[in-house]
């Protein structure tokens, strides 16, 4: 996992560097997450968490740019009043970003996260926390908006749907509202 990790952000450094330097801009983010579990039967309640990162913007025309991002994400579920099911990610989301009229975007891009820590914690239970087997990769795509304040303030706005499944049995996939302010460099 350690390896995949470096070699994507290897990797997004290395393409970054076929591009004129003086285009990217580089940030940081920073917001909250409203997390649920899709799939299976079982009720759920969404999860407030968190999200921190460093992120950059790649100018590919006036109107195209390509943001590649590295978070650490907090998500999971309250199943049934029982349990709080906590997964936290090192996510890389890769956005195609599409200005509409300047300074606000729609993008697009998916996103692929690395579990970092996972643990069920009982609610009104002395039991103590156990870990949940969840996956270690986590593949999921992203829609959202975005507005820049001029040169260096931003605001953003995404949904994050699972396609790979955090855990077999049932079939159950992530699902992220994320609102985050950034700033970039």
């Amino acid at each position: 996992m350690k390896k995949l990790c470096m070699l994507a952000i290897l990797a997004t450094l290395g393409f970054t560097q076929q591009i004129k330097a003086q285009n990217i801009t580089f940030g940081a983010k920073a917001g909250l997450n409203s997390a649920s579990f899709t799939g299976g039967d079982a009720d759920r309640n969404r999860l407030l968490g968190f999200h921190v990162g460093v992120i950059s913007e790649i100018p590919l025309s006036e109107t195209f740019s390509l943001q590649p991002e590295l978070l650490y994400s907090t998500q999971g579920s309250e199943v049934q009043d029982v349990v709080k099911i906590k997964v936290d990610y090192l996510a890389i989301p890769v956005m195609l970003k599409y200005y509409l009229v300047e300074g606000f975007s729609i993008e697009v891009g998916p996103q692929f996260s690395f579990l970092v820590n996972d643990k069920g914690e009982y609610i009104n239970s002395d039991l103590p926390d156990e870990d949940t087997n969840a996956a270690n990769i986590d593949i999921g795509a992203n829609a959202g908006i975005g507005y820049n304040f001029g040169t260096h303030l931003f605001v953003q706005a995404r949904y994050n749907f699972g396609i790979s499944t955090v855990a077999e049995n049932p079939d159950i996939k992530n699902s992220v509202f994320q609102v985050a302010l950034g700033y970039k460099f």
